[in-house]
C-alpha cells in the first residue's frame, strides 16, 4: 500500500466550508489577483465572513482591512495567501499563530522556479506541519465550492460556475479558466472546482479522498501533468469507484515518448511511460481521456443519465446517413444494435410511415415531427432488448427542432434507461440543444463522441459492480534464494544477470525452466548436450550481450554431438566478430522444446506505478507487432485473465480454425508468479522471458530464454 493511502484522511472542511475567510495580501487595485480574489468572494454570495488583510490599506471594496491576520478579533478558518512568495512564510506563520486550519496559497515563485523556490516550498510545508494547517497550492488559481451552504469563490477565475454534481481538480491553473469558460457555454455545473498547483501539501489523492464522501459530487474529473504516486492514485480511484460508486475521469498530458532513452530489454522498449499509465488507469477503473472535450463528453453522460445495463443500443434518426455513421461508431466502440421485439416492431408498423425503416437504426424519415420521435423513442426504451437509445436529428425545412427536443426530454424523463442525443449542425439546432442540456440530456455534435461516452459509461459500471478479488500470493516461492543471487551480482557491480542466473531466480518462484548446462569448451558442449538429450539449443552467455540473436549468438535444433561442437565454435566466432570486447562466459546448452506457441512475459519497474507485468506474443517479432498487454503488480487472477485475453492473438492461444488450444492455465500461473517475484525483489529493473513456450492444454509451459537487468 502507498504511504499516501496509509496516512489519515486530511480534514479539508476548513478549505471548502469555512465560516470565515481572510484574504492575506489583498489590495485595492482592480484587475490584480489580490484584489480580484477578495472581490470574487464578496460577489459569490459567500455564506461566511470575509476579512481583507493588507498592511497598506485601511479598507478594500468598502470592507475594513486589517494590517495582519493576527489583528482580526474573531476566529478565521481559511486564509487565502496572495503575498509575494518571498514573504509567504511570514504570513503563514501568522496564520498558524491565529489558529487557522486551512489555507490556499495562490502565490507563484516556489518549486516551479528551481532551487530557491524549492527551499521556500519546504519552509512553508514545515510551518504548516507545525501548526496543523492543510493548504492548497502554492502556484494555483484557487478553490470554488458551489454548494449553497458555502458558495465560496476563493479564486481569480472570471466567473462563478453554476452549481452541478461534477468536481474538477487540476494541476494547471491556466487550464482551469479555459475549462470554466467551456463549461459555461455547455451549461455544465460543478460541485467543487480546485486548482491545486504544486501540491506541496494537499495532493490530488487528498482531494479525491475528500470527494469520495462529498454528497454534492457525483463525478470526479482530474487533470494531471505528472503522476507522483501511481499506486495511491489507483487505490484511491478503486475505493471511489467501488465504495462510493463515483466515476473518475483523468486527462494527463505528456503522452509522447520524445527524448526518452532507448530501453535495453523488449519489455523496457515496449512499456513506455504512457503505455504503462494507460494500463494502470484502466486496471483501476479510471476513464482516461485524450482531450478536454472528450472528458466532458463522458462526464455529462455519467453525471446526468442512468447507467446502461448493457451494450444494446437503439438508434433513432430522421436521416439514413447519420444513422449508418452512428451504427459504425457504435460497433467500433464494442456496442451492439438492439434487436427489437415483435411488439415494438408492430408499434412501428402501426405508427410510422410505410417508408420508415423500422429495423435498427430506426429512420423516422426527414419530415418527422415530434410525434414520430415520441413513438420511436418511447417504444424502443420500453423494449427489454434495449439498454439505451441514441437520438439523432438533422435540421430540415419541416423539422420542428424545439418541439422534438422537448419531446425527447419528456420521454427520457419517464424512463430509467439512458438517452443521448446528437442534433447535428450548429446554428439551426442551437435552441433544441439548449432544451436538451437544460433537461440533462447529454448532447454531442458528433455521433462518434456519443457512442464513446456510452461505452465509457459501460466501462465504469463494469468496474463499479465488480467483486473485489484478492491479490494472489504463493507459499512455495523462495524469495531469499532470488535475493541472494541478485545481491551477489550487485556486490560485483554487475547490471545484467546472464541466462543461467535469471533462470535460477525464475525457478525459485515456481516457473518451469528447461534442463540446461554451461559449457566453456566445445568438448564440454558435446558432453552437456548428450547428457541433456537432443535436440538442444545453444546460446552465448555474456554480461555484455543483451540480445543474443542480434550477434548470431544462438543456434537452434542441435541434434548431435558433432553439431554441438560446431555450434559452440560458430557462436564464439560470430560473437567475437560482432562484439570483439564482449567477455564470453561460455555457451548455455539447453533442452529444446518444439511444437509450442511462443509468448513473452516481462517486468518493468516504473518510477510511479512500481513493478509492471507485460504479456504478449513472443519470438523475434515482438517489437514489430507489439501485441502486448500490461498490468501493475500485485495481480489478482482476474487481472491475469484480462492480460491474456487483451492481446489480439488471444484467438490463436485458445485454438483458432481447429488448432489445439494452448495451456493458458499454466500461462496465468506464470504471470502471477512473475508478479510475485517483481513485488518481492525490488532490485529487478527489467526482466524478459522471451520466449515462454506454451504447449497444448494441460501440458504446461517452459521458460526458453530469460534476461534480467538490475
Amino acid at each position: 500500500m502507498s504511504d499516501l493511502m496509509s496516512a489519515p484522511v486530511k480534514d479539508l472542511r476548513p478549505i471548502f466550508y469555512p465560516s470565515s475567510v481572510a484574504v492575506v495580501g489583498t489590495n485595492r487595485v482592480v484587475g490584480t489577483v489580490p484584489h480580484d480574489i477578495f472581490a470574487n468572494i464578496l460577489k459569490s454570495n459567500f455564506q461566511g465572513i470575509v476579512y481583507p488583510v493588507s498592511p497598506k490599506e485601511r479598507s478594500v471594496a468598502g470592507v475594513r482591512a486589517y494590517k495582519y491576520i493576527v489583528d482580526i478579533p474573531d476566529p478565521v478558518d481559511l486564509a487565502v495567501l496572495v503575498f509575494p512568495s518571498t514573504v509567504c512564510n511570514l504570513a503563514l506563520e501568522q496564520c498558524g499563530q491565529k489558529g487557522v486550519k486551512g489555507a490556499i496559497i495562490i502565490s507563484a515563485g516556489f518549486r516551479e522556479i528551481g532551487a530557491v523556490g524549492i527551499k521556500r516550498e519546504e519552509e512553508i510545508r514545515e510551518i504548516a506541519r507545525r501548526y496543523g494547517i492543510h493548504f492548497i497550492g502554492p502556484n494555483c488559481l484557487g478553490v470554488i465550492n458551489t454548494d449553497p451552504l458555502s458558495h465560496l469563490n476563493a479564486s481569480f477565475a472570471r466567473k462563478m460556475p453554476q452549481e452541478g454534481n461534477i468536481a474538477f481538480l487540476s494541476q494547471s491553473g491556466a487550464l482551469c479558466t479555459a475549462v470554466l469558460d467551456y463549461a459555461q457555454a455547455k451549461h455544465i455545473g460543478f460541485s467543487k472546482f480546485v486548482s491545486f498547483g504544486n501540491k506541496a501539501d494537499v495532493s490530488e489523492i487528498d482531494l479525491m479522498r475528500y470527494l469520495k464522501d462529498d454528497p454534492k459530487t457525483k463525478v470526479i474529473l482530474i487533470y494531471l501533468e505528472e503522476i507522483s504516486d501511481g499506486r495511491a492514485l489507483m487505490e484511491t480511484a478503486r475505493e471511489i469507484i467501488t465504495e462510493a460508486g463515483k466515476p473518475v475521469l483523468l486527462l494527463k498530458s505528456g503522452r509522447t515518448r520524445e527524448g526518452a532513452a532507448a530501453a535495453a530489454s523488449h519489455t523496457g522498449s515496449l512499456a513506455g511511460s504512457d503505455e504503462i499509465c494507460d494500463a494502470a488507469l484502466k486496471q483501476a477503473g479510471i476513464i482516461r481521456c485524450s482531450t478536454i472535450e472528450e472528458m466532458f463528453n463522458n462526464a455529462i453522460a455519467l453525471a446526468s443519465q442512468p447507467l446502461p445495463a448493457g451494450k444494446r443500443v437503439a438508434i433513432i434518426t430522421n436521416a439514413g446517413g447519420p444513422g449508418v455513421l452512428t451504427t459504425d461508431a457504435a460497433i467500433a466502440e464494442g456496442l451492439e444494435l438492439a434487436r427489437f421485439s415483435e411488439p415494438t416492431l408492430a408499434m412501428y408498423r402501426k405508427s410510422l410511415p410505410a417508408t420508415a425503416n423500422i429495423k435498427n437504426p430506426v429512420d423516422v424519415i426527414g419530415d418527422a415531427r415530434a410525434d414520430r420521435y415520441k413513438v420511436a423513442l418511447g417504444s424502443a426504451l420500453n423494449d427489454e432488448a434495449v439498454d439505451g437509445a441514441f437520438v439523432i436529428l438533422t435540421p430540415q425545412s419541416m423539422t420542428d427542432i424545439e418541439n422534438i427536443a422537448a419531446e425527447v426530454c419528456h420521454v427520457a424523463g419517464s424512463q430509467t434507461k439512458p438517452v443521448y442525443a446528437s442534433f447535428m449542425g450548429e446554428m439551426d439546432v442551437s435552441a433544441g440543444i439548449e432544451i436538451l442540456q437544460k433537461h440533462n440530456i447529454p448532447h454531442y455534435i458528433l455521433p462518434e463522441s456519443m457512442c464513446r461516452a456510452f461505452a465509457r459509461a459501460l466501462f465504469f459500471k463494469k468496474h463499479r459492480d465488480a467483486t473485489v478479488e484478492a491479490h494472489i500470493r504463493f507459499e512455495d516461492v523462495k524469495p531469499d534464494c532470488a535475493r541472494s543471487i541478485v545481491r551477489e551480482a550487485i556486490s560485483k557491480g554487475r547490471r545484467y544477470l546472464p541466462e543461467t542466473e535469471a533462470t535460477q531466480i525464475l525457478a525459485s518462484y515456481g516457473l518451469s525452466v528447461l534442463p540446461s548446462g554451461l559449457a566453456t569448451s566445445k568438448q564440454e558442449a558435446r558432453v552437456v548436450a548428450e547428457k541433456i538429450g537432443f535436440p538442444v539449443v545453444m546460446k552465448v552467455e555474456s554480461d555484455d550481450i543483451v540480445h543474443k540473436f542480434d550477434v548470431q549468438g544462438v543456434v537452434l535444433n542441435v541434434t548431435s554431438c558433432e553439431e554441438a561442437e560446431t555450434a559452440y565454435e560458430s557462436i564464439h566466432h560470430h560473437v567475437k566478430e560482432a562484439l570483439p570486447h564482449a567477455v564470453i562466459k561460455g555457451v548455455n546448452v539447453q533442452k529444446m522444446v518444439t511444437g509450442g506457441e511462443e509468448v513473452i512475459l516481462g517486468v518493468k519497474r516504473d518510477p510511479s506505478f512500481g513493478p509492471v507485468i507485460m504479456f504478449g506474443m513472443g519470438g523475434l517479432f515482438v517489437e514489430i507487432f507489439k501485441d502486448v498487454s500490461f498490468c501493475v503488480a500485485p495481480l489478482s487472477l482476474r487481472d491475469a485473465d484480462e492480460m491474456v485475453q487483451e492481446i489480439r492473438a488471444y484467438k490463436i492461444l485458445v485454438g483458432a480454425r481447429g488448432a489445439a488450444a494452448r495451456d493458458l492455465v499454466s500461462v496465468r500461473q506464470c504471470i502471477l508468479r512473475l508478479a510475485a517475484l517483481a513485488e518481492d525483489v525490488a532490485e529487478i529493473k527489467e526482466l524478459d522471458i522471451n520466449p515462454l513456450i506454451v504447449l497444448d492444454e494441460g501440458k504446461g509451459c517452459f521458460v526458453a530464454d530469460a534476461r534480467i537487468m538490475l
